[in-house]
């Protein structure tokens, strides 16, 4: 058999690109062995240990850590998934590429693996590195997939499931990807599409619902982090008690002096200095009120709408690193927690080389969410553009990885947009998808760059331009 000169390997580019890989991947699991566990972490694998759980974090992970432990105890059977899955969905898309004559997309695509934070976020055993990688696999298998082969796009399908079981918020991340992943005559129309879309999202909204209740998690008043820290924003910022009555002298002042723009944490038990208006309070104080907790936050935000603009707007500044100062905000996690197994990692220099290497890129666009965001938007308006030489459902060579630009950057944009309503902290790590998807589809986007008019790309690049200058002015 002949291979097509179109997709034969240069072998010197051959040779790197399937040695570098292995080799960060590698220099991955040594680094990170046995896999850091922050208190997230350690109250997951306790509750996998037990067999019984609660929906603080999600069920359905520590169930898969439970399902683990026969591989070993600890943080390194979940470890070695994520590292799985995070670069088996690089070396599928790159394969993907190099299958259609595509060399340098993939040296590009496998390029974004190394992107330092979501590298070293793998080395976390987190709800947001496990679905990361989830994601990631699933696109890789949708890439590989023609349109008369099932089996790699209902595995796909099934990981895009289980990726929604993971977080409350996995929606936006998981619906683009499960909508490219179906047969291309539901969405050859726009009513096909909007219907199919519909059809698709009912089944993603109902993953973790569904999963807590098969695994009979015990109701933990998660949902009420959110709600008492919008109430204490919108008490902050429209100076009322938006809160059920707790025995405080003077909420107003006490809740000014607990809310911060950067998390709800003063308003949780786990803090050193807890809020007198705290979760423990007011969890009783709902129930003895007999009002629907949704319906008190509901109330709040039509009566007081500005200040409830005021408070998410100064929180997703701070979630997605706009116009602060680094050092203000919370930085990456190099070791674990105290815990009773006394799981640890060992002192490592490389692993001191790549927290450099992380805090450095934390303190730089590449650490910023909304400069991934706003390079997001550029990508978008390139994939969506009709003058885009690869489109969803067009004919020729390099559709089946540049047609994923367009759900690729739609998943990772309102994922991480998503955090403007639905976020109570700052860390980067809820924006491991944003950073990871947005690369690649910013990568088979910008493959076809030389098609396009510069007034075009320059368009493209003027949100990311403009948000970089405010940040540095912000950071001066």
């Amino acid at each position: 058999m002949t291979v097509p000169n179109s997709i034969r390997m240069p072998r010197p580019l051959g040779v790197v690109l399937i040695l570098a890989p292995l080799a960060a991947a590698a220099v991955q699991l040594v680094a990170f062995w046995p896999g850091i566990m922050i208190w997230d972490a350690i109250r997951q694998y306790r509750q996998s240990l037990s067999g019984r759980y609660d929906d603080w974090h999600p069920p359905a992970m520590n169930w898969l850590w439970r399902q683990l432990l026969v591989f070993g105890n600890g943080p390194a059977p979940m470890l070695v998934l994520q590292a799985l899955l995070y670069w088996g969905g690089f070396a599928l898309l790159a394969g993907a590429a190099w299958r259609e004559g595509r060399r340098w997309m993939a040296a590009a695509i496998l390029a974004c693996a190394l992107l330092p934070i979501p590298f070293v976020l793998t080395g976390a055993v987190l709800k947001d590195s496990l679905m990361a990688g989830a994601l990631l696999f699933a696109a890789g298998l949708i890439a590989w997939a023609r349109e008369d082969r099932w089996t790699l796009r209902i595995v796909a399908i099934l990981l895009l499931l289980a990726a929604a079981t993971l977080r409350f918020n996995a929606l936006p991340a998981c619906l683009p990807l499960l909508v490219v992943a179906l047969p291309r005559a539901w969405r050859r129309t726009w009513p096909r599409w909007a219907l199919t879309t519909i059809l698709a999202a009912l089944p993603l909204v109902l993953a973790m619902p569904l999963a807590n209740r098969m695994l009979d998690a015990q109701r933990s008043g998660v949902e009420l982090s959110l709600i008492i820290y919008d109430l204490g924003g919108i008490g902050r910022y429209a100076h009322v008690d938006a809160f059920p009555r707790v025995a405080v002298a003077d909420p107003v002042a006490v809740n000014a002096h607990c809310y911060k723009p950067v998390s709800w944490d003063a308003y949780a038990w786990w803090g050193p200095d807890p809020c007198p208006i705290g979760f423990t309070n007011l969890q009783p104080a709902f129930a003895a009120s007999h009002r629907n907790p949704y319906d008190v936050w509901a109330q709040a935000v039509a009566g007081h709408p500005i200040a409830y603009a005021k408070h998410r707007l100064a929180h997703f500044n701070d979630n997605s690193r706009f116009l602060v100062r680094d050092g203000d905000l919370p930085t990456l996690t190099w070791q674990t927690d105290p815990n009773p197994w006394n799981f640890a990692l060992a002192p490592s220099a490389l692993r001191d080389g790549l927290a450099s290497i992380a805090t450095a890129a934390g303190d730089s666009p590449l650490g910023w969410p909304i400069c991934w965001l706003a390079l997001g938007l550029g990508v978008l308006g390139l994939a969506l553009s009709p003058s885009t030489p690869c489109r969803p459902g067009g004919e020729g060579e390099c559709c089946a990885t540049r047609s994923l630009a367009l759900p690729l950057a739609l998943s990772a944009w309102l994922y991480g947009m998503s955090y403007l309503p639905l976020s109570v902290a700052s860390e980067v790590r809820y924006h491991f998808w944003t950073m990871s998807g947005i690369a690649l589809a910013a990568v088979m986007v910008f493959a076809d760059a030389r098609a396009m008019s510069k007034n075009r790309l320059a368009v493209a690049l003027t949100p990311l331009l403009i948000v970089i200058i405010l940040c540095f002015v912000a950071r001066s």
